[in-house]
């Protein structure tokens, strides 16, 4: 099994890649935010993150603030560990391409 066998398809798509990357650096982060930071459409978002959720590596909150809907996403310690072997088998696959 070559190295670019070891990538986690879950992160192929720059949606994916960007809302790992996003988490990865902060806390919780709501849906709008997260929309705007990656300039896609909640529909985009939407599907994206309910794989992620899916596949355990987010974890969505849904609450209101007064009366208003509020959706939260923060990185899970199994997201965390995935994310970081994908780019760690991502950086081995560009050295050895030197």
């Amino acid at each position: 099994m070559g190295i670019i066998d070891k990538l986690n398809k879950d992160f192929e798509s720059r949606v994916r890649l960007g809302i790992m990357s996003i988490l990865m650096v902060n806390d919780w982060i709501d849906f709008t935010e997260m929309k705007s930071l990656l300039n896609i459409t909640d529909g985009n978002l939407a599907s994206h993150s309910s794989a992620m959720e899916k596949a355990e590596y987010i974890e969505v909150k849904k609450e209101f603030i007064g009366k208003k809907p509020r959706t939260s996403y923060r990185v899970t310690n199994r997201g965390r560990a995935a994310f970081m072997e994908h780019l760690n088998n991502l950086e081995k696959l560009m050295k050895s391409n030197n």
